[in-house]
């Protein structure tokens, strides 16, 4: 059962800032509300009160609220009129599609002087004969009628012949409640054989319901022939749950009932019942959460709030950032950052996006700002300093071997492995002696004859130029 709670109006009161004194309108339909209470109290100015589609079966508690001019209480389970005496400021009820079956408490209406729009259509007792013109005739103010506007000669003939149509009204309203007792006993009998039903049916050691588990007595083979079908039915039945709650549900929604207010309880209730099932079954069927670091310690990339995102490298300021394009109106507090040396993680609303990170980062370094024009949030994250790069060595091949041959001193300096090798700009500039360049050799353009004038002079010749010899100290001597 749903009452009315201070809280619940002052939800509904957002408008008036949460103020329940001083409320002026307030709508409170669909809230399965089944007894109207506490609203003459805490609302003593309100105008216009809305308690449409709810399951309230009595107008009560509304005496005090002199100010209310428009009252719906369309889609209820109201049977009578009454207790609006004290509402004297009423212009306007609405009470379409309800349970009034006793036309002649409209007379109750008297009382409310200002009252000139009705609505009674789609209630047992606007299928009266002489419906209109009894109504017209018992309020004499009433400007309107289930939408339609009550003329000034239509008022004249309702007036004539009242007698006739009162009486016949009364025979119709008598009938009316006598159906009306029968359709409230034969719910009640329903419901006291469903819950004395429940009460006796008990699961048998098979599982199976039983009406007498004492009951011994032979079978007969008709008997058994039925039995026989009940259990395959029974089986079929197990084998597919669903399509038996859905017969069940068809047969419910397609069996013919009354129009009664306790026919709309039974519907309510089987709706109601309904959805406390599905909550069951999704209680019971936890959504798995989503993995975000498996059980070997990788990080796994995601992106729950399905929003786009953008990750740069900043190679001249040694930082990574990333953009995530965050709704733009979205308040900041739903927005968490967790930022870690391999990756980053962003909380947008309980939905989670993380992103794994190409280089390590500083996560006390990082910042975290948003733009104020487009709302998106940037991730600031230099990189981590000394980071250790891992590459693979590749082995040399083989050298081939090679045949030694002669070289000049300074070739075979260049050769050695072990020493580092420099390159200069110009090989010409030499700050030691080079002396393997002192004597020049011969270019290769020489040919045979320029050779062989070079040829060296015979001993007789040499014993000649060595006596004119002169040593020279600064000439290193020849080999």
């Amino acid at each position: 059962m749903v009452s009315i709670t201070e809280d619940l109006i002052r939800r509904r009161a957002e408008h008036n800032e949460c103020e329940i004194f001083s409320l002026e309108e307030v709508s409170l339909h669909q809230q399965d509300i089944e007894k109207i209470e506490h609203i003459d109290r805490w609302c003593r100015d309100l105008k216009i009160l809305y308690l449409q589609n709810n399951l309230i079966p009595r107008i009560e508690n509304l005496s005090r609220l002199k100010k209310l001019e428009y009252l719906n209480l369309a889609l209820n389970n109201i049977e009578v009129i009454e207790n609006l005496e004290g509402c004297e400021s009423l212009q306007k009820l609405d009470l379409t599609v309800n349970f009034v079956g006793r036309l002649s408490s409209v007379e109750s209406l008297k009382h409310n002087i200002h009252l000139a729009e009705l609505f009674l259509v789609g209630n047992p007792c606007a299928e009266f004969e002489g419906y209109r013109q009894y109504v017209v005739s018992t309020l004499p103010r009433l400007k309107w009628l289930d939408g339609t506007e009550i003329s000034r000669s239509e008022r004249i003939r309702a007036s004539q012949g009242l007698e006739e149509v009162k009486r016949r009204v009364w025979e119709q309203e008598r009938e009316y409640l006598r159906r009306r007792s029968r359709e409230r006993e034969e719910a009640q009998r329903k419901a006291a054989g469903e819950e004395k039903g429940d009460k006796q049916r008990r699961p048998g050691f098979d599982g199976r319901w039983y009406t007498d588990t004492n009951n011994t007595a032979p079978v007969s083979e008709e008997n058994k022939e039925n039995q026989e079908n009940k259990e395959n039915q029974e089986v079929e039945e197990n084998m597919n749950p669903g399509s038996d709650e859905e017969q069940r549900e068809r047969e419910f929604w397609h069996t013919p009932c009354s129009f009664t207010p306790e026919s709309r309880l039974e519907a309510h209730r089987h709706l109601e019942e309904k959805k406390k099932a599905k909550e069951k079954e999704k209680q019971k069927k936890p959504k798995a959460p989503r993995t975000l670091i498996t059980a070997d310690g990788r990080v796994m990339n995601t992106n729950e709030p399905k929003l786009d995102f953008c990750l740069t490298e900043d190679e001249e300021n040694n930082r990574t950032v990333l953009e995530l394009a965050v709704y733009r109106h979205m308040d900041t507090s739903l927005i968490d950052v967790d930022v870690q040396p391999t990756y980053a993680r962003v909380s947008v609303k309980g939905k989670i996006f993380q992103i794994v990170l190409p280089a390590e980062v500083k996560p006390d370094s990082s910042t975290a700002q948003r733009s104020q024009t487009t709302g998106h949030l940037v991730l600031t994250m230099p990189r981590a300093e000394g980071e250790i790069k891992v590459t693979k060595t590749v082995p040399r091949p083989p050298r081939a071997p090679q045949t030694r041959r002669s070289s000049s001193p300074h070739e075979d300096n260049t050769r050695k492995s072990d020493a580092p090798e420099r390159l200069e700009v110009d090989p010409s500039k030499h700050t030691a002696v080079d002396l393997a360049n002192i004597v020049p050799r011969h270019s290769a353009k020489e040919g045979p004859l320029e050779a062989s004038r070079m040829a060296p002079p015979p001993a007789a010749d040499r014993s000649r130029a060595s006596e004119g010899f002169v040593d020279d100290p600064d000439v290193p001597p020849l080999i």
